[in-house]
């Protein structure tokens, strides 16, 4: 009696203590599987072109702010160094004309040529040094922070604007290993949406222009008949096109808002977007930033004369600056994404020719060897012939 008690009641004792442990265990582990699915989905959205596209905006930001405030700590010594330049020549110089006194015009003149060229040397060496007569903070405001971001993780390099600092050098290694491949992820997503997308369109359009498409189809339908949709492959015209019509409106858009001629705004749009950059010309370099502001009201309480008109257009031209940047970020990220659905399309182009082409190459192969046996006729014929 007691192990048949046992054996009944130790199934049940146990069944208590699975269903006590699984109870007890379900609202710790509820914590951990919500984590688990946040996760999940916060990964799946940021594979997404909409996750990708807001990542590479919110990493290009954050890494403005962060060469801001590394690189504009950097003490720029060339300055003081082109300010004693240009005292010590306008020094000689006086000397030379007190000594001369415009007597010897030749002397003079030699010697005044003499101390140029040495004033030429020696500035052109502190432009290799990287002077470029503007302070840290004028260099490394937030447009041009932003384009210089932009520019390495697009691996445009303008080089207009190098890291001076150590931590801006290694901090550049380090956000260009991370952005180099999130952009490329980018390129590639936006690529395949905007090809799908643009194949779609022109589809559409080409059914529009044809007789009757879908009458034709339904009444295909009706009769039982399934008509197979024809495959339509967009020309390499088409991406040209698109291409030169974006291009173009870039042109009107920074030959407006950065005073360029149209034939450098043209050549700054075509090198930028086939990732060539030579960086004579980088969109945000003009624009009016907070330092400019804050110099020339320096200007206005030091000097009398001053217009203070000019001070309130700055102002008011720098509050502009803003939408006048978004756009010219999103200018550049749509630009990629173009020239990778361009990518994509004449690929599949490309693709289509190759196979007719191999087709072809077939079908003349089959024909030439068709006549040269009709002509020559087969060796084993003749084999025949002669013995019999």
């Amino acid at each position: 009696m007691p192990n048949k008690f046992q054996r009944k009641i130790s199934p049940m004792s146990g069944g208590g203590v699975q269903r006590a442990s699984s109870v007890s265990s379900s609202p710790s582990n509820q914590p951990r599987k919500r984590v688990k699915r946040c996760c999940r989905n916060f990964v799946t959205f940021m594979c997404t072109q909409v996750g990708v596209g807001a990542l590479i905006v919110i990493y290009a930001i954050c890494g403005a702010f962060a060469f801001m405030n590394i690189e504009r700590q950097f003490i720029d010594g060339t300055a003081d160094q082109v300010l004693e330049l240009r005292q010590n020549c306008s020094q000689q110089l006086w000397s030379i004309t007190e000594k001369h006194n415009l007597i010897d015009r030749r002397k003079w003149s030699e010697d005044t040529n003499a101390v140029l060229r040495d004033y030429q040397a020696q500035i052109a060496g502190v432009i290799k040094q990287g002077y470029v007569g503007r302070s840290p903070e004028q260099i490394w405001s937030f447009p041009a922070a932003l384009m210089f971001c932009l520019s390495v993780i697009t691996m445009i390099g303008y080089g207009n604007m190098v890291p001076r600092t150590p931590w801006g050098k290694g901090f550049t290694v380090i956000y260009a290993s991370i952005g180099i491949p999130l952009y490329i992820l980018y390129f590639l997503n936006m690529g395949r949406v905007l090809a799908r997308s643009f194949k779609f369109l022109y589809r559409s359009m080409h059914d529009c222009t044809q007789e009757h498409p879908r009458l034709d189809r339904l009444d295909a339908l009706e009769g039982g008949v399934s008509l197979p949709r024809k495959k339509i492959i967009v020309p390499s015209t088409a991406c040209l096109w698109v291409i030169f019509f974006y291009v173009l409106t870039g042109t009107v858009m920074f030959a407006n808002w950065e005073k360029w001629s149209f034939l450098n705004s043209f050549y700054f749009c075509m090198t930028s977007l086939c990732k060539i950059g030579f960086g004579d010309f980088v969109p945000g370099a003009s624009l009016t930033t907070a330092a400019d502001v804050n110099a020339a009201t320096h200007k206005l309480q030091e000097d009398i004369s001053a217009d203070p008109d000019e001070l309130a257009q700055l102002q008011s031209v720098a509050a502009d600056q803003h939408s006048k940047l978004a756009i010219n970020f999103v200018y550049m990220l749509l630009g990629m994404g173009l020239v990778a659905m361009c990518r994509n399309l004449m690929r599949e182009e490309v693709r289509v020719k190759l196979r007719e082409m191999r087709e072809d190459a077939k079908l003349c192969m089959e024909d030439t060897r068709l006549r040269f046996v009709g002509c020559c006729g087969s060796p084993r014929d003749g084999y025949d012939s002669d013995y019999y």
